[in-house]
C-alpha cells in the first residue's frame, strides 16, 4: 500500500511531508504503556505505507529517543539513503525566563543527540506566557542556530494570531504553526487561517479526530463519564465537546458524518480529517499513533481516496452552526494553555 501523490506537500523547497503526520504524544505515558521494540517495528510499517512524517516533542517521554533508534535501525537495515524518506518534527517548550543563546543551544543539542541527527528538520516552539517577552530572544537565538546549521526550519506550536504577527514583524521566518483544529474546534477559521494564508505559513493541526471521539465507536452511545475516559486525549477532548455544545449535538454531528462516510465507503474519522485538510493554509493533520498498541494505517490512507462534495461540507456546517462560539469562550488558538 503506497499513498497517492496528493498525500504529499512541499512544505519548503527542501522539505516534502506526508499530509497526515504520525503524532507521538501517545508514547508520553499519558496513554498507557508503550513497548519500545514493538513501537519501533510499528514505525517501519507507517514508513513503508507512506506515512513518513512524525510529530513529537522534547517532553513526549521517549519520543525523541524512538526517532533516534528508528534512524539507527533504518541505516542498519536499509542504508543511509533510507533516511531521505523520514521527516521528524520536534518541539522545544521552555519555561518562561530570561533566555540566553547558551540555554537555547544546550536544549537543541539534547534533541539532536536523542534523535541522532546533525540538524533538526523542523523545531516547533511553544511559550507559556506572552507577557514575558523573552520568547522573541529565544526565537532569535534559534534563528542563529538555523544559520549555523543545527536547525533547518523554525515553526511554532499554539501561538495565537496576534503573537504570530509580532514574530513575523520581528523578521523571524516561520514555516508552520501547530494548532487545535477540528469540526468541534473551528477557532482557527476566525483569524489564524487567513493570516497564515497571506503569509505562506502552514497550519499543522491536532485534535482533528478529537482523540478518537470522531469515530463510529461513539456513535449512538450514551455520554461517557470521567472514569470511562482512559486516556489523556479522551479527557481533553471531552471537555472541548462539552464547551462546544454537549453530547446531544455531538451525536447529531456523528450521525451526519456517518451518513457522508457511508456515501464514500470510508470512516467518520476519514471525513473529519478530509474536511480540515481541505481548509486554506492547512498543510497537514496530526493523527495520534499508539505505536505497537493499535494501528490505523489502512484507515488513515483512505483519507486520500475521495474528495468531499460541497453539499457534504454544507451539511456539516449546518450542524456546526448550532454550536457555541469557542472563540468567544476560550479565545484564539492556544489560549486554553495560557489562562
Amino acid at each position: 500500500m503506497l499513498l497517492p501523490t496528493e498525500s504529499r506537500l512541499q512544505l519548503t523547497p527542501d522539505l516534502n511531508i506526508c499530509r497526515i503526520l504520525n503524532g507521538m504524544w501517545q508514547v508520553s505515558g499519558a496513554h498507557g504503556h508503550i513497548q519500545p521494540q514493538a513501537a519501533i517495528q510499528a514505525m517501519f510499517q507507517y514508513m513503508d505505507a507512506g506515512f513518513t512524517t512524525w510529530d513529537l516533542a522534547d517532553h513526549y517521554g521517549p519520543a525523541e529517543d524512538f526517532i533516534g533508534e528508528f534512524r539507527h535501525q533504518l541505516i542498519a537495515t536499509r542504508g543511509k539513503e533510507a533516511l531521505a524518506n523520514l521527516q521528524a518534527f520536534t518541539k522545544w517548550v521552555p519555561r518562561p525566563r530570561k533566555i540566553t543563546k547558551k540555554i537555547v543551544e544546550e536544549n537543541i543539542n539534547i534533541s539532536l543527540r536523542r534523535m541522532q541527527v546533525e540538524s533538526l528538520d523542523l523545531i516547533q516552539f511553544h511559550w507559556w506566557e506572552y507577557n514575558d517577552k523573552n520568547y522573541l530572544d529565544a526565537l532569535r537565538f534559534m534563528a542563529e542556530l538555523q544559520t549555523e546549521g543545527k536547525i533547518k526550519h523554525l515553526a511554532l506550536t499554539n501561538f495565537d494570531t496576534k503573537h504570530l504577527q509580532i514574530i513575523i514583524n520581528a523578521g523571524i521566518k516561520i514555516v508552520s504553526n501547530q494548532v487545535q483544529f477540528s469540526l468541534v474546534d473551528r477557532r482557527p477559521e476566525v483569524a489564524m487561517v487567513e493570516f497564515c494564508h497571506e503569509h505562506n505559513i502552514k497550519l499543522l493541526t491536532y485534535g482533528t479526530v478529537c482523540g478518537g471521539f470522531l469515530s463510529e465507536k461513539y456513535l449512538g452511545q450514551p455520554e461517557p463519564r470521567n472514569f470511562d475516559l482512559a486516556t489523556a486525549s479522551l479527557r481533553k477532548y471531552k471537555n472541548m465537546i462539552d464547551a462546544w455544545g454537549g453530547w446531544q449535538l455531538f451525536q447529531e454531528l456523528l450521525v451526519t458524518l456517518k451518513d457522508i462516510a457511508d456515501k464514500y465507503g470510508v470512516s467518520i474519522a476519514n471525513i473529519a480529517v478530509r474536511y480540515i485538510l481541505d481548509k486554506p493554509a492547512v498543510g497537514g493533520v496530526i493523527v495520534g499513533a499508539r505505536l505497537g498498541v493499535s494501528e490505523h494505517i489502512e484507515n488513515n490512507a483512505k483519507v486520500f481516496s475521495f474528495s468531499l462534495a460541497q453539499e457534504d461540507c454544507d451539511r456539516i456546517d449546518q450542524v456546526s452552526q448550532k454550536s457555541r462560539d469557542l472563540y468567544k469562550i476560550i479565545g484564539d488558538c492556544g489560549d486554553e494553555y495560557r489562562r
